[in-house]
């Protein structure tokens, strides 16, 4: 829920969905752990142990509690519970009162087979590892092979050890505690109509595009970044004789297709946006709201294709990014902030060692939201324009700075080609 504030006051309630057993607890260490960190996966535990005796439900707590135990401050607590959410370990409902009060939904690991299939977390986890590491990870959980070529089966079937008898008919019953696991949700805008027209009809069978194959291209559009066009010729490439989309050769087709336009380079998750709950509340209609609107609703990646008219950035300004979401840790809407700052200053040009001073200042400034990040951006320019001589001010042209400085006028003074950018950079999140 979009900008949701929680407090420590707030209670919760954990229900298990599933049966955890130590197997589970094991995979998740082992190929969840190096997607989604040390503290989600603490998190995880933490619910657990919440549990009453019979692991069924938790009685009402505190987030304070989870504040106590965990020795977290609550906006981490949250990231890693959104992390838990976005893996499938977790869903979170809300009643909203002067006390919220949430209920945490736990489920089950998918299993290690399923895992390792996965067309988006087989491939994040090899890239979080590492070649070495990831076949270590994966040749644990491999089941040896035994050749039964000159054995005969002989097991017993149910029939013939158990004969049928006249007994009382009993109702299924649905409330029975049971395994069960939890989908990875991607809301991915591919338009389907639209692959599916680009398709002569005679190519295709009546059950090519069922859910399960619309999941699959959802996913792989996902995680290898591809739009609703790339995928076309890639479906179409897929399909084979039966006018069925071939799952395990799209998969090829689509890590093909990336590691070519990717110098040979797998993906990272890297296309973030910025958490919720470091958002500024919706209702201000500001010039300055908007800016902050569009910095905190864009990926960075996003933003910095904007800033190149819709052409693909280039690999080194891609890297640069990743270097300052994961290196340096920075929210992406601090770095969409970084980015703009930069090169509006610095001639359209992302200087590496400038952008990593700023960063780096950044990150021990504990800059967090998007409106700290444009404060302490205008504070600075403003110091530097204390430190210019009168005699050099008078024969300097004019500087570009960015619309946001003029935020005490409401942005009054902004330029016709900020407004531009702006709306463009708007009109991306609709």
């Amino acid at each position: 829920m979009k900008n949701l504030s929680i407090l420590p006051a707030d209670t919760y309630t954990v229900i298990n969905k599933t049966i955890i057993t130590d197997k589970d607890k094991k995979l998740i260490t082992m190929l969840y752990q190096p997607i989604i960190g040390y503290s989600a996966v603490a998190l995880y535990n933490t619910l657990l142990d919440d549990l009453d005796k019979q692991e069924i439900m938790s009685e009402d707590l505190t987030h304070h509690h989870l504040m106590s135990t965990m020795q977290l401050r609550l906006e981490d607590i949250v990231i890693a519970r959104e992390k838990l959410e976005a893996i499938g370990l977790l869903k979170t409902y809300v009643k909203k009162d002067n006390v919220n009060q949430f209920v945490y939904l736990i489920y089950s690991p998918i299993t290690a087979d399923e895992f390792f299939n996965h067309p988006i977390l087989n491939i994040v986890l090899y890239n979080n590892l590492g070649k070495k590491e990831y076949e270590k990870v994966l040749n644990y959980f491999k089941v040896p092979r035994y050749n039964f070529k000159d054995y005969e089966d002989i097991t017993a079937s149910f029939d013939e050890v158990f004969s049928s008898v006249q007994g009382t008919l009993l109702e299924m019953n649905e409330d029975i505690t049971k395994k069960d696991s939890n989908n990875i949700i991607i809301n991915r805008g591919i338009d389907f109509n639209m692959i599916i027209s680009s398709i002569p009809s005679s190519r295709l069978n009546d059950k090519c595009f069922n859910e399960d194959t619309k999941e699959l291209i959802n996913n792989l559009s996902f995680i290898y970044n591809l739009n609703t066009l790339d995928m076309q010729g890639l479906v179409r490439d897929s399909i084979n004789e039966k006018g069925l989309i071939d799952k395990t050769i799209l998969r090829k087709n689509c890590r093909d297709y990336y590691k070519f336009e990717n110098s040979g380079n797998l993906p990272t998750l890297i296309y973030n946006k910025q958490p919720e709950f470091l958002k500024k509340p919706e209702g201000d209609n500001s010039k300055w709201a908007k800016m902050v609107y569009a910095f905190e609703n864009m990926t960075p990646y996003q933003l910095l294709k904007a800033k190149y008219k819709g052409a693909e950035p280039t690999d080194r300004d891609k890297k640069l990014i990743e270097s300052l979401l994961i290196d340096q840790k920075l929210n992406p809407g601090v770095v969409n902030v970084l980015i703009s700052y930069v090169l509006k200053v610095n001639n359209e040009q992302l200087k590496k060692s400038y952008v990593e001073t700023i960063a780096g200042q950044w990150k021990r400034l504990n800059i967090e939201t998007v409106e700290e990040a444009m404060r302490v951006t205008e504070k600075e320019h403003k110091k530097m324009k204390k430190m210019i001589k009168p005699k050099e001010e008078k024969t300097t042209k004019p500087e570009n700075i960015p619309a946001w400085f003029n935020k005490e006028n409401d942005i009054e003074e902004t330029s016709k080609e900020d407004e531009e950018e702006l709306d463009k950079i708007l009109s991306e999140l609709v």
